[in-house]
């Protein structure tokens, strides 16, 4: 009967904890290297307006946070690697793509020796990407699951393609973003 009763424990304690986490993809890695880290925020913190939508991505605590209407949703992401690759300030979404192909940037050519990359399972962008105002900065998708909650990019925001996928559905051009 104990035996019996700690099992269904564990397992309504496990759907609970799973149905709990729904901004958390099913297929993601355990998210235990940041979202414990994860600071709330306010809109009003950081824009006068709220205005189309807003994205706050906090590189401290490797979190991205959107707001839209009365929608707040925030997603684990990865962040860049270095402090020297981080661009902080205000920027705004400037156009969106799915399926995006990818040129590296000039240092990263002369660096790792990458070349031109078409949209596909092999393409560091994922499988959707929204372009900054900034040249080179984006917020995009990425088939390699171990970069979330790690400085782990040259510049760019990261997410898992699910969770990318369902920011882009919602995101609007014209979103104005903030990068701390």
């Amino acid at each position: 009967m104990i035996s019996t009763f700690l099992n269904r424990r564990t397992l309504i304690a496990g759907v609970a904890a799973t149905l709990a986490t729904p901004a958390l993809s099913q297929s993601a890695p355990p998210t235990s290297r940041n979202t414990a880290k994860f600071v709330a925020q306010n809109w009003q913190d950081h824009f006068d307006t709220l205005g189309v939508a807003a994205i706050v991505a906090d590189t401290q605590s490797r979190a991205l946070h959107f707001w839209k209407g009365d929608v707040y949703r925030v997603y684990p992401t990865s962040v860049p690697a270095t402090d020297e690759l981080t661009k902080r300030g205000y920027t705004e979404i400037v156009r969106k793509r799915v399926g995006p192909d990818w040129t590296p940037t000039a240092s990263q050519k002369e660096r790792f020796g990458w070349t031109y990359m078409p949209p596909g399972p092999e393409n560091p962008l994922g499988t959707h990407a929204m372009y900054l105002s900034w040249p080179a900065y984006l917020i995009h998708g990425t088939h390699d699951t171990r970069k979330i909650g790690r400085p782990s990019s040259d510049g760019c925001i990261g997410l898992y393609n699910e969770q990318i996928a369902d920011l882009f559905a919602i995101t609007p051009v014209g979103t104005q973003v903030r990068v701390i």
